[in-house]
Parts: C-alpha cells; structure tokens; sequence
C-alpha cells in the first residue's frame, strides 16, 4: 500500500560522486566529485574504488548537513556486488549503525524509502547510500572489460557513480519532503536476457505506479516528473506503452536515469545507463536541487532493479523485476 510519511520528514542534504564517463555526460557539471583519469579513486582495484565513492558520498552529505557521523542513527547502503562488500567496507571508518541492502539498480530508493520510515515513525536522522561500478559489475556479472566483449543494442552501461542522502525528522522549510511511499513488488518478467534488463524491470515499474495512482487517487498530471531509475530506452519505451494501456498516460511527465545520465548517442552506452548508482547520481545532482529550489513542485521516484545473481543467471533462472517509488515534493510546496 502507499504509505504516507509522518512528521516533517525530508532529505536534508546530498552529495554525488562519479567516474569519468559519467564526468562527460549532460549532467557531469552538477556531479559534486568525479575521477579525473582513470576510475580508480587513488584505489588499487575497482572494488575498493566503488568502497571510496561511498565513503567520499557520505562523508559529502554529513558535512554539508552540518553533523557528525555520531548525528546519525543508522545508514541503509547497498551496491552490486557480492555480500553489499562496496558498502561494509566503503562505510567503515564512520562507526554508524549499519543496515546493508541489494535491491539491485533500486537500491537508491528502497534506502530512502526505508530512511524515510524510521525517521518518520522513530524520529532523528539517517541516511540512505548507494553505489555501483562499471568494471567492478561487468567482472562479477559478466566479464572483465578487457576483453572487449560485444555488448548488444538493448544493452545498458552501468553508471560508475554513488550517491548520499541524510534523511531527518525535523527538515527545515526549504528542504525536499518525503510525502509518501510505495514498496515494490517482486515479479517474474519471463525473461532471462541479461542485456535486456530494462524490458524485464518495466512491468514491476507500471505495477508500482499504478498501485500508487490508484490508493492515492492521483494521476500522471499531478507531478512534475515521473522518474525511473533506469530503464534505459528499452524499458522505458515498454512501460509508457504499459502505462497507456492501462489508461495512464505518463509520456508528458516522464523520464529515466538511466536516459538522463548520458548523451547516449555521443558517448555510446547503447540503452543506456544502469547501476545502484545511476539513479543515485540522477538524484543527488539534479532532482533534489530542482526540487528544493521550487522548479519541481512533486516528484515521484521510482527506483527499478533487477534481481538476479551470477548463480541464478548460470542456472538460466527468469529475472525478476521490482521497483520502489518514493514521492518527494519540493521544500518551498509546503
């Protein structure tokens, strides 16, 4: 069910970091911090690289708060790899209470769903992290990049990025509220292509907007954007068609992250972008600064994944879809 948030519930602030490609995309200006050679972070292998970016987020999103890690109560951070390592490992010079997640690409969203939960219903301040690596992925997932494999056009590139939110119960006025939630749904798409994740998360995407709509009571026109976290040109043309036939028209509102991202044409990310920290970075460098300086008035989130692993994919198992929506409204619509 859609779940409003209680109390004066809102992020109170943000930070974005992002690899190189990510540097050269339409919104690499409004990235807070990027990698300017070669995606390393000063790290020794691409796993502890994406461990840094969660650390550099965090740490971003706690000073420009102007807290300390012991002002938090608990971080909700996940990421693509094996046992959430990029988090446990990323995040452990803070000394915050610590809750790792893997909701796949929606991993952004489910962190500040949860967020927004606690701090709604037990009260202070948390904070939602999320990360991914294009190199770190593709070697568990599929294979090292050097070797060069041919990637097909439904394909998506997943994001080198990672973002942080810092969630609290006593935001002020101009600061993006969270108004309401909706869990997602785990559901089998039928399809077993890795490189078509975006057809196999669109349908979880539509069962969770239109549950919104309909315990809400809302449309498409309500909100100023309508954002999946990612799609890719894939998916997100498979769920504009779902959506209209259902009698949602959600075209003249939406956008995906994983679209927004790159200039996929230019930089040649095929689908587009994917990755716990696609939509991430998305939020963090140019949601939330819309939403909080009034250009967005109602926003709704809804972070996508696909919920497979290297052995489920080996073993030929479907791969199942599922999608958080968070509804953000902008600080100065109170």
């Amino acid at each position: 069910m859609a779940i409003k948030i209680k109390n004066n519930v809102g992020i109170i602030s943000w930070a974005s970091v992002g690899g190189c490609e990510e540097r050269e995309g339409p919104l690499g200006a409004l990235i807070d911090m990027c990698d300017q050679k070669d995606d390393t972070f000063g790290m020794k292998n691409w796993e502890s690289a994406e461990s840094e970016m969660q650390r550099l987020a965090l740490g971003m999103g706690i000073s420009r708060a102007c807290l300390t890690p012991k002002d938090i109560s608990a971080v909700f951070a996940g990421d693509l790899l094996n046992q959430c390592v990029g988090s446990s490992y990323g995040l452990l010079e803070y000394d915050i209470p610590y809750l790792g997640l893997y909701g796949a690409c929606s991993t952004a969203a489910e962190g500040l769903l949860l967020a927004s939960l606690m701090a709604g219903n037990v009260g202070g301040t948390f904070a939602a992290v999320a990360s991914s690596h294009n190199a770190a992925s593709e070697r568990q997932f599929r294979s090292p990049v050097e070797y060069g494999g041919q990637r097909s056009p439904t394909a998506q590139w997943t994001v080198t990025g990672a973002g942080a939110f810092i969630v609290s119960s006593s935001a002020e006025s101009d600061s993006p509220k969270i108004r309401a939630v909706q869990i997602g749904r785990s559901l089998d798409s039928g399809l077993t292509d890795i490189t078509n994740m975006g057809a196999a998360m669109a349908p979880a995407a539509a069962d969770t907007l239109i549950r919104f709509f309909e315990e809400t009571g809302t449309l498409p026109s309500v909100y100023d954007l309508i954002v999946t976290g990612d799609l890719g040109l894939e998916g997100a043309a498979i769920l504009c068609d779902i959506m209209a036939i259902k009698g949602y028209d959600i075209s003249p509102c939406y956008g995906d992250c994983g679209i927004m991202i790159y200039n996929i044409e230019s930089q040649d990310k095929h689908s587009g972008g994917s990755g716990c920290g696609c939509s991430a970075v998305v939020l963090a460098s140019y949601i939330l600064p819309m939403l909080k300086a009034g250009n967005f008035k109602n926003v709704l989130f809804v972070g996508t994944g696909a919920l497979m692993s290297p052995m489920s994919l080996k073993e030929g198992q479907n791969i199942a879809g599922i999608a958080h929506l968070v509804h953000i409204s902008g600080g100065r619509n109170d």
